[in-house]
């Protein structure tokens, strides 16, 4: 299962990757130059700040795509089709064609989910969209 470590203004993920890491093999982004790279969670005294100041994994790239079974993408903003408007750096839209087979849940705050988005034919629309809670006060 693919996760990513949430930024403070992101639906939480911290319990979800710790809930199912002692259950599924967890996999988390890591920035590496332009592109994103696999690796497995191993705890979160595994993790170390990363680009952006996100908690990232140490360890070996994970390559195995067709072996990834479900992905969570995080998103600026989805819409009812799936589409996704991502932070502009393009990261996730060079990760998302390696993972054709995966089935990929767009995850976000209700304000976040639009009617429609611009989209380009190579753009990966995600299986499912689900909305997590109300943002937290202060954000």
């Amino acid at each position: 299962m693919l996760l990513y470590h949430s930024l403070p203004d992101e639906v939480d993920t911290h319990a979800l990757i710790r809930r199912w890491a002692g259950r599924k093999r967890i996999l988390l982004p890591v920035v590496v130059g332009d592109d994103l790279e696999l690796r497995l969670y191993a705890g979160d005294d595994r993790l170390a700040p990363g680009a952006f100041h996100i908690e990232e994994p140490r360890g070996e790239p994970f390559t195995d795509y067709a072996g990834i079974d479900l992905a969570v993408i995080p998103g600026v903003a989805f819409d009812r089709a799936g589409n996704r408007l991502g932070r502009g750096k393009g990261y996730y839209d060079r990760l998302l064609p390696r993972l054709a087979d995966t089935y990929k849940i767009g995850l976000c705050y209700p304000f976040q989910l639009a009617d429609s988005l611009p989209a380009e034919a190579h753009d990966v629309r995600m299986d499912e969209v689900v909305c997590g809670p109300p943002l937290p006060p202060g954000l």
